[in-house]
């Protein structure tokens, strides 16, 4: 039965072709913006490489430090020093891995000078530790992480992307062992990693060294010895781990402040966040308010939903009056109300289908020629992305499975909301009434 309802839906929608481009091209882009969103906290939040562990990660990346008495009191924000990092952090014990990452001037403000003197570049260098290739699960092409011994030694080596081996020699093989000029002092390239794109920001760069070859990386900001740039990274195994990790973090705290009340005191406020809530938190003193987030969503969702919904079904209204005649005649011979209300939903679906496909190209197109600024479209302080990166939008962010699904359920709830109740209240009529109308 439902194969001779989508044959004569397609009969239908070649009969009346203004009716069914409108219908297409509405529903189109209604779930063309939505799936945009979609796709955009997707990618934001799934686990994509090479962030694949996000659902067990947690950072602490924001510090205030007060110093001084009630009176003169002076607030300082930032992340934590080095010593923080050795005293506080890398010894926690509620954490699968804790990674430290500098955050400072030669992270932000590294170029490299190519052997073939066409000119420096600028180049996105994340100065951190042999850990953080155990939080994220970067692909080697060949070599392998910088060590521990790299590390405290200060040795000038580096993971380098794909796409920089290309630039830099030529070609992504063979290149473990190979020197590069980085800021002028040449560096020895130790691994290859498969390049990621600049969406997944946390862990994304195109250099990959230690933290111990920057410029006095130990040294304290303020005269504070726990203030510093390196913000740090966690990875639990599971919800439970985190929360210990919280408190046991807390209780640090609580134990630095009660040492030194009069001289100074350090605040995480709520860290280490989630990855899920550092998504939706713009600053680390900022509590997230869960259900206002969530009824900002459904609200932006009502609107890209409802609204189309609304226009498509006064169209089908104005389609159910003319066919009043052909299900009046159907009544006659005995079809029963909910015999056709499947067909006429049935009908509706393919073509809520065959524009929800064309949502999901267009959607592909916009985020794809598009991509450079429609991924901070929803960010409340978006960033500017840096000369020279090309952002990646890979397969998987794409054309995944939930965006699939997404795009069904988006269908069928058009549907639902467009088609039911115009089809169900023409339904009602009298036979005499829907034979009348043939006249």
């Amino acid at each position: 039965m439902i194969k001779i309802y989508l044959k004569q839906a397609w009969v239908l929608l070649k009969q009346n072709p203004l009716f069914s481009t409108l219908y297409i091209v509405g529903t189109g882009l209604a779930i063309a913006m939505t799936m945009i969103m979609a796709v955009v906290y997707y990618v934001k939040i799934a686990p994509v490489y090479p962030e694949v562990n996000r659902m067990n990660t947690l950072y602490l990346s924001n510090s205030r430090f007060q110093k001084g008495t009630e009176q003169n009191k002076h607030t300082y924000q930032w992340a934590v020093s080095y010593k923080a990092l050795q005293d506080w952090f890398y010894p926690l014990q509620n954490a699968a891995v804790v990674s430290g990452t500098l955050d400072n001037d030669m992270s932000d403000n590294s170029y490299i000078q190519p052997a073939d003197r066409s000119g420096d570049f600028h180049v996105n260098l994340k100065l951190t530790d042999p850990n953080f290739f155990r939080i994220y699960s970067f692909q080697f092409l060949e070599g392998k992480a910088f060590t521990q011994s790299d590390l405290e030694s200060g040795i000038y080596t580096a993971v380098i992307t794909e796409d920089l081996a290309r630039r830099l020699f030529g070609t992504s093989e063979g290149v473990v062992g190979q020197t590069f000029s980085l800021n002028y002092i040449n560096y020895r390239v130790c691994g290859v990693v498969r390049s990621a794109s600049y969406l997944t920001h946390k862990s994304y760069a195109q250099i990959y060294a230690p933290y111990s070859v920057s410029p006095g990386y130990r040294e304290p900001k303020y005269g504070l010895p726990y203030l510093g740039a390196f913000y740090i990274t966690f990875l639990v195994k599971d919800d439970a781990q985190a929360d210990a990790l919280r408190a046991e973090i807390q209780e640090i705290v609580r134990k630095e402040n009660l040492m030194h009340p009069d001289d100074w005191t350090v605040d995480f406020w709520e860290q280490p966040t989630s990855h899920l809530v550092k998504v939706f938190q713009s600053y680390a003193s900022e509590k997230l308010d869960v259900w206002a987030t969530i009824r900002y969503f459904l609200l932006i969702l009502l609107v890209l939903l409802v609204v189309p919904a609304l226009n498509l079904s006064g169209m089908i209204a104005s389609r159910m009056e003319n066919r009043l005649p052909e299900m009046g005649v159907r009544k006659s011979f005995g079809a029963g109300r909910n015999g056709l209300l499947s067909q006429v939903m049935w009908e509706n679906l393919l073509l809520t289908l065959l524009g929800g496909l064309l949502g999901l190209l267009l959607a592909w197109l916009a985020l794809y020629i598009f991509r450079e600024w429609v991924f901070t479209v929803f960010d409340r302080w978006p960033d500017t992305v840096p000369e020279g990166i090309n952002v990646r939008v890979s397969g998987e962010m794409l054309f995944a499975p939930a965006v699939f699904a997404s795009a069904l359920v988006l269908c069928i709830a058009l549907n639902l909301l467009s088609a039911l109740i115009p089809a169900w209240s023409s339904l009602r009529k009298p036979i005499i009434y829907s034979l009348n109308e043939k006249r």
